[in-house]
């Protein structure tokens, strides 16, 4: 549910960077009161596991669309909703800069789309009334179905929202919302049931870390989160080396519902105004984009090229492992100059 830049006027692309921008300054002031030494590296081995795993798209059965977790909710129950919005400010942030994943001037769009709802919204008022302590596995199970089946139903019409007021008259309201809606109905249901056998691995392995966030809590400094924190990592790592190779080939949730509407899987991009300008930007910084190796003439390698799978990419790899380990970096870095900040 990546937005384009091409899907927003300036100024809505703006008025979403400025709300986007000053939720990233509460939670860093609000983690400064909470934030450990066991948070840090949560976030940034979290962050890079939530990169990889955004890396791979299921098919929807029967419509040609195809779906990846948006780790929102799964940031929230691990880290607590804070530290969970900035890993996803985070992991948005490489993704626009270094794969070209998302537009410049809809990163503001995306960090709210992706990180408000399930962070601020439905993670304390849904998902944690129904988990309570973090418990029972079936508590959890039906908390986390649920929480992060509204929480994409909400960036879902967002994501109309956006569109309408940047007066994208291609995109007709009523069809897109009613194309929007059910598509990321069906990723959701899909994207909740992994949220909650991740949420269920970490009850099991280190039911500590659930309880603390609900009661809002620093963990305990006695109990050693090692293990959490080297499963992640190995599965970001083959989660992003491996298998983001088997990766669906259908367009995803967003890309469809607008080559429904217009019969193509895109709108023109503008050529004159601070869009085209990011775009430039943007086409400097990404390295790898599309997740994928430029070609000697600067254009993805794998553009043009009729999609296989499984899609055994070598570009694809290097992304997946160079993409997590800039999250981790850059999350860490985050975490420590929070807590720097907290010292003074």
């Amino acid at each position: 549910m990546h937005m384009a830049d091409a899907l927003l006027s300036p100024v809505v692309g703006a008025t979403m960077w400025t709300g986007s921008v000053a939720a990233i300054g509460y939670s860093s002031k609000k983690l400064k009161e909470n934030i450990d030494n066991k948070t840090i590296p949560l976030m940034g081995v979290m962050g890079a596991f939530v990169f990889a795993a955004q890396m791979i798209n299921f098919t929807i059965p029967g419509t040609g669309s195809s779906g990846h977790i948006g780790g929102g909710m799964i940031l929230a129950v691990i880290l607590g909703p804070y530290a969970a919005f900035l890993a996803m400010a985070s992991i948005l942030t490489v993704q626009a800069l270094f794969f070209a994943d998302g537009g410049l001037l809809a990163l503001g769009c995306n960090i709210w789309n992706l990180g408000i709802y399930p962070c601020f919204l439905l993670y304390p008022l849904v998902y944690k009334p129904i988990a309570g302590e973090g418990k029972d596995a079936r508590r959890i199970a039906v908390a986390a179905i649920i929480s992060v089946v509204i929480a994409l139903q909400l960036g879902a019409f967002s994501v109309v929202l956006e569109t309408l007021l940047s007066g994208k008259s291609e995109l007709p309201f009523g069809t897109f919302v009613m194309l929007m809606q059910p598509i990321h109905l069906a990723i959701g249901l899909v994207e909740g049931i992994i949220t909650a056998g991740i949420i269920n691995y970490v009850r099991n392995t280190r039911p500590e870390i659930l309880k603390a966030n609900s009661i809002s809590r620093p963990l305990d400094t006695s109990i050693s989160i090692k293990n959490v924190l080297v499963a992640f990592l190995i599965l970001a790592v083959i989660t992003g080396g491996a298998l983001s190779w088997f990766a669906s080939t259908h367009p995803d949730g967003l890309e469809w519902s607008i080559e429904k509407v217009t019969g193509k899987g895109e709108l023109a991009e503008a050529t004159q105004g601070v869009a085209p300008a990011l775009k430039e930007l943007q086409g400097k910084t990404a390295f790898l984009p599309d997740y994928g190796f430029k070609s000697s003439a600067g254009v993805d390698s794998q553009e043009n090229e009729v999609a296989v799978w499984p899609g055994i990419e070598a570009g694809t790899s290097v992304a997946g492992i160079v993409g997590g380990i800039i999250v981790l970096m850059f999350t860490l870095f985050i975490g420590l100059g929070i807590r720097l900040f907290k010292k003074q």
